[in-house]
């Protein structure tokens, strides 16, 4: 008997089984990409280079005119809420007033003309933006809007006489996540609360070429490590660890990209936090207990699902880099290697990704570039449009109505 097509699928495509000669296919790749990821996501060298220029065409000197601000607010959903999480890295713990990030359309009571309000929004219409953004103004905060041009969020900028740097929204926000965060950066930069200068803007889109080069689709899998990245993590569920503050951002990122462009379910966390709990994990049901019942002699592909149930696979994003404190970095290297030993310990596979590069914006964007790339190749490999997400627009249209 036929199985009827469950409610509130139309649209859904793809299939649990992972394509791995895909992975090496180029033209293949490419026909299950309509919406264009891939080029979207090489794009973010590009991105850099164009919001740093539409970034220095927009006055933002008198921001600093009232002097020191009593704390900086990042307000934004989604991708554009990341790049207060990147603010906040960047500027590091030694930044001399607090950088929040704001995700809620609610205002917080506190906000008055003593702080510096950034909104964010790709499209411009973000809810949460235009919300703290108008109260912003109100009570005479410093408003900077930055997002699509000639969308409510720039009407509202140019109501207060705040400055708005337009950002051409090109596909997805998701994979217009550098030309959001660098005109945050240097908005943070005018008010002399973050070092972020033209060499690491620079060398930041230089490498995001390279790696956008290394990890292009005519590059094979064995000498790609995002086609890598992808095929160790097919039909797992995926744990992603960063063993710094700018790689558990980077960590955080990887998880939005799996679950938007594979639809695979992730656990994402800063490796301190996962050793206060989360890394038991590593025992349960999806770890050392399904390595324990695993048979050796079954064939997913004669026997079914259940002769290979998913099992956890575990990525560390190590920093690698500069650290104020060489203790500090003695300790988070020692902890990402006990925890490689407890994994593998326990029969599970465990994938370290280290960044590259000298300033921590380019470190944070190598680890972001190869892993972005890693997502769509994972999606691509199950046969989903990693451009359209069918349960994302279901929710747009049910809650406009």
């Amino acid at each position: 008997m036929a199985i009827p097509p469950l409610e509130g699928a139309a649209g859904v495509r793809g299939n649990r089984w992972f394509d791995e000669a895909l992975l090496d296919d180029a033209p293949g790749l490419a026909a299950r990409d309509p919406g264009g990821m891939l080029r979207a996501i090489a794009s973010a060298g590009a991105q850099v280079r164009e919001a740093t220029t539409l970034t220095a065409e927009v006055d933002l000197t008198h921001l600093a005119d009232e002097g020191r601000p009593r704390a900086i607010v990042v307000v934004g959903a989604g991708t554009a809420a990341r790049t207060g999480d990147i603010l906040t890295t960047i500027a590091g713990p030694r930044c001399l007033v607090p950088v929040l990030t704001h995700r809620s359309v609610e205002v917080p009571a506190w906000i008055g003309a003593a702080d510096v309000v950034i909104a964010v929004s790709a499209s411009g219409r973000s809810p949460e933006a235009l919300a703290v953004a108008e109260a912003a103004g109100r009570r005479g905060a410093r408003l900077v809007g930055i997002g699509a041009p000639g969308s409510p969020l720039q009407s509202v900028a140019e109501r207060y006489r705040a400055p708005f740097i337009p950002v051409p929204r090109r596909g997805a926000a998701r994979a217009n996540l550098w030309g959001l965060a660098v005109p945050v950066l240097l908005t943070a930069r005018s008010l002399g609360l973050v070092k972020v200068n033209e060499a690491d803007l620079a060398e930041t889109a230089t490498r995001l070429d390279l790696e956008a080069d290394r990890c292009r689709p005519t590059a094979e899998t064995f000498v790609n490590r995002a086609k890598t990245l992808a095929l160790n993590l097919a039909g797992s569920v995926p744990v992603i660890w960063g063993d710094s503050p700018l790689a558990a951002v980077a960590a955080v990122r990887y998880g939005d990209m799996l679950s938007a462009n594979a639809r695979y379910p992730v656990v994402t966390d800063a490796l301190g936090e996962a050793g206060r709990g989360r890394v038991g994990l590593l025992d349960g049901v999806f770890g050392a207990l399904a390595a324990l019942e695993k048979d050796i002699f079954a064939d997913p592909e004669v026997d079914g699902p259940s002769a290979d149930p998913p099992r956890l696979k575990v990525v560390l994003l190590c920093d690698g880099g500069l650290a104020d404190e060489n203790s500090a970095a003695q300790t988070t290297d020692r902890r990402a290697e006990v925890v490689q030993d407890i994994a593998a310990r326990r029969g599970i596979e465990v994938d370290v990704l280290t960044a590259e590069g000298g300033s921590a914006l380019e470190r944070f964007a190598s680890l972001v570039a190869a892993t972005d790339f890693a997502s769509v190749y994972l999606g691509l490999g199950h046969g989903l449009d990693p451009m359209a997400v069918p349960a994302v627009t279901e929710l747009k249209e049910q809650l406009r109505k």
